[in-house]
């Protein structure tokens, strides 16, 4: 496994297709805390890039004015870590674009591979170490994540990889997307070995 800024790894949130609790497919609504939370997650284990998929024109713009406020309006002399954080926000309609993109940056070496997250996983699925193997061989990777209910069965079955679901300790599997995308990069890119002084530096920074 490489370090921090290793691997060439980023990460989408999908708001369409995904489903809701009856399984009917649908676009659901932007939210303010996945996007903040989701961002500051992503820059601490050094993710590439975090897109923002919906193909609302209204969310599009909501999503365009949030980033604003703290990249280059009054946010971002308020709070630069802040800052630091949202711009990794792409916005794009879809998943086809945001792979686009990846494949045409001059670091990546052709489109990414996808890696589906889900609390339900029916196809074969690879684990969070041996994905952290597959890191290794240089390739951009997308690993995608689902709004609402998750993404959609039809995103799930077309996705290069599948990642094992997270487990806690009973039967109840239920975690918010942010809550669920922190502990995911922390298993895949997070440091294990870190000194006491180090941990309680980045305790003591976590609300700023």
């Amino acid at each position: 496994m490489k370090g921090l800024s290793g691997p060439n790894l980023h990460l989408a949130l999908v708001h369409f297709p995904v489903t809701n609790k009856n399984g009917d497919v649908i676009a659901s609504a932007v939210t303010n805390l996945d996007l903040h939370d989701i961002a500051r997650a992503a820059r601490t284990y050094g993710v590439k890039s975090f897109y923002v998929v919906t193909p609302l024109e209204d969310q599009i713009a909501l999503v365009g004015q949030l980033v604003s406020h703290w990249v280059s309006g009054p946010g971002s002399a308020y709070n630069p870590k802040r800052r630091q954080a949202l711009e990794l926000i792409r916005i794009k309609r879809n998943l086809e674009e945001v792979i686009s993109e990846i494949s045409a940056l001059p670091e990546s070496t052709g489109a990414p591979r996808t890696i589906v997250t889900s609390a339900v996983i029916k196809r074969p699925v690879v684990t969070f170490s041996g994905l952290r193997h597959m890191f290794g061989d240089g390739f951009p990777y997308l690993l995608v994540f689902g709004t609402a209910w998750g993404l959609a069965e039809s995103m799930i079955a077309s996705a290069d990889i599948a990642l094992e679901p997270i487990r806690g300790t009973g039967r109840y599997n239920h975690l918010s997307v942010r809550s669920a995308a922190a502990i995911i990069l922390d298993r895949l890119l997070g440091h294990r070995d870190a000194a006491p002084e180090r941990v309680s530096n980045s305790i003591g920074e976590q609300w700023d």
